[in-house]
């Protein structure tokens, strides 16, 4: 199957299944993601991700299943998909030793790039993702965000349709972290699919046009981000009491009232808890004035991803499954 710009899929992935010995990391996935939209797949330590991502880069050969890549099978048209896709890992693999604008050359030429083609290459991308500047000194005097926005330009030397973001902006600051959103942004609008793993969901809310949850190596949801918020059925209430010394109260009221369980956050002085229906608000303003407890905040809001995450999976998304994880950051 060849590609074709008029199919609306840049993914399309059925059933993968991968072990490693006796462990499944993957049962049975199935992925699609359209051509100019960004896939979130979200989940735990271990759940998958990156091994289904080695899959659709044609660094693992799945156990089972089939993977497209605008229309190339990820095993038997391995050398025609690697020529249209994009990897950034979770850590930055370029040379440090070298300069910004030779490790974005090298690339160049091993993709089979002349000479100049390649220089000209590494300066738009230098210039376009702000590293001009430290174009000529080693990289290994970057700071952190430098060197991932060198590791994703480094992944879009070969213009590739399709660009594989495992986990990038870990470990980054909050301004680096903006900075690679924003890019990832242009990308898109560039008509590049992008297919984000990350466990930073609000990087999801932020990017994502579609999500796939998967835990454990099944896929457990999927949907646009409100869609998810929506399927839990529940708003979530916050309320801030105008004096701290009265939150415990005000948790216990808010806990009583809504029969759910409520979470706690002292250092700002906030209590949240889900609510399943709007009409319980009332009574509790009222309980709260009855006893004299004045708010400085009292909002209702969708449910975040985190909680979606966690009403789906019963845990948080930095859960750990340490022998699946173990496995998939394993050579193949």
């Amino acid at each position: 199957m060849r590609y074709d710009a008029a199919t609306p899929n840049a993914i399309e992935a059925t059933g993968l299944v991968k072990r490693f010995g006796k462990t499944t990391a993957l049962a049975g996935v199935d992925i699609v993601a359209g051509q100019g939209r960004v896939l979130g797949v979200l989940g735990p330590n271990g759940a998958g991700k990156t091994t289904a991502v080695r899959i659709l880069a044609t660094l693992l050969r799945p156990d089972g299943g089939q993977a497209r890549v605008c229309g190339y099978d990820v095993v038997g048209d391995a050398h025609r998909v690697r020529q249209l896709i994009g990897l950034t890992g979770q850590y930055a693999s370029v040379d440090e030793g070298l300069s910004g604008t030779n490790n974005l050359i090298m690339i160049g030429r091993l993709l089979g790039l002349d000479r100049r083609a390649a220089r000209a290459r590494a300066a738009d991308l230098l210039g376009r993702f702000d590293l001009a500047a430290a174009a000529a000194r080693p990289v290994k005097t970057y700071s952190g965000g430098m060197r991932r926005r060198l590791d994703l330009a480094a992944s879009l030397v070969g213009s590739p349709r399709v660009l594989y973001l495992d986990e990038p902006t870990t470990g980054l600051d909050p301004r680096s972290r903006t900075d690679v959103w924003h890019m990832v942004r242009e990308l898109v609008s560039d008509g590049v699919t992008v297919l984000l793993t990350t466990q930073y969901l609000d990087e999801a809310d932020q990017l994502a046009h579609d999500i796939l949850v998967i835990d454990r190596g099944t896929v457990i949801a999927t949907g646009t981000p409100d869609e998810l918020k929506a399927r839990t059925g529940r708003q979530v209430l916050r309320i801030s009491p105008s004096d701290p010394a009265r939150l415990a109260e005000a948790a216990a009221l808010v806990e009583a009232a809504c029969g759910a369980k409520v979470t706690t956050d002292a250092e700002v002085g906030a209590v949240s808890a889900s609510v399943a229906s709007t009409a319980l608000l009332p009574r509790i303003v009222r309980e709260l004035d009855a006893r004299g407890i004045e708010l400085a905040e009292f909002t209702l809001r969708k449910p975040s991803l985190d909680e979606v995450f966690f009403a789906l999976t019963g845990r948080p998304a930095d859960g750990k499954d340490s022998g699946t994880r173990e496995l998939e950051g394993s050579k193949p």
